[in-house]
């Protein structure tokens, strides 16, 4: 009797081990969409532990964790969606900075992008994507740059907003906009069959992008997600995100 006690608590312990009786959820901003699912990989090679992510905008995301979206770790695409959070008492510290995004200015159409800021007021150019500023940081860095170039107000009748970075490369990728402000990790997830032109928006036309991460508080005690929270940190999770065009 004894003996089948003992073999039901070391199998109780071998198959509840934190790392796998643990649930992870990782709210990630869509400008990651691509890299993320790189770390994925890297972070269950390391610890064995998957980590489950959701994307969309840092603002929608903020929304869901404020009406109480079960997640452990937030990426935002920028430090004032994680601020906000930790301001709320959401967080348990102040945002992190894990990396910082470039804007990038892309076409599915062979043309120069040189003179950027002539192409958009060109009759050839019928529609512009850029994400919604006011939920996505790419979307408000987009603007910014438009209206440092003195031409926001003469293309808003070409403007398509997306509801995140990853719609507006959806437009790119499907022809729906001409030309699209996004993230410079979107040149890793073209598909091989498409064609992309793009360069670097300069990075004096917009403010910093600096990407803040905050561990939140639901996610206390659970140290899948503290492992998590760290290994975004770590210098393997850095060299990942160089691959795909962040500073770090």
């Amino acid at each position: 009797m004894r003996l089948k006690y003992f073999c039901l608590v070391l199998l109780i312990v071998t198959f509840k081990s934190p790392a796998t009786a643990q649930q992870l959820r990782v709210a990630v901003a869509a400008n990651l969409q691509g890299v993320i699912k790189a770390l994925q990989a890297d972070f269950k090679q390391r610890t064995g532990i998957s980590a489950e992510v959701v994307t969309g905008s840092s603002g929608t995301l903020v929304a869901q964790i404020n009406n109480g979206a079960p997640y452990d770790v937030f990426l935002s695409a920028d430090m004032q969606f994680a601020d906000a959070l930790f301001k709320n008492g959401m967080a348990t510290a102040q945002p992190r900075v894990y990396a910082s995004g470039s804007l990038i200015i892309c076409s599915t159409l062979h043309q120069s992008l040189k003179n950027w800021q002539k192409l958009l007021l060109s009759s050839q150019t019928k529609n512009i994507a850029i994400a919604n500023p006011a939920t996505a940081p790419y979307g408000k860095a987009a603007e910014e740059a438009l209206s440092k170039a003195g031409v926001l107000d003469k293309v808003k009748s070409k403007i398509v907003y997306g509801e995140s970075i990853s719609q507006v490369n959806t437009y790119i990728n499907t022809g729906v906009a001409d030309i699209a402000f996004t993230s410079q990790s979107f040149v890793k997830d073209v598909p091989a069959s498409l064609k992309l032109y793009w360069q670097q928006v300069p990075k004096k036309a917009y403010a910093p992008i600096e990407q803040g991460m905050v561990l939140l508080k639901r996610a206390q005690g659970n140290e899948a997600a503290k492992k998590f929270y760290q290994y975004i940190l770590s210098s393997g999770a850095k060299r990942i995100f160089k691959k795909y065009g962040y500073n770090v």
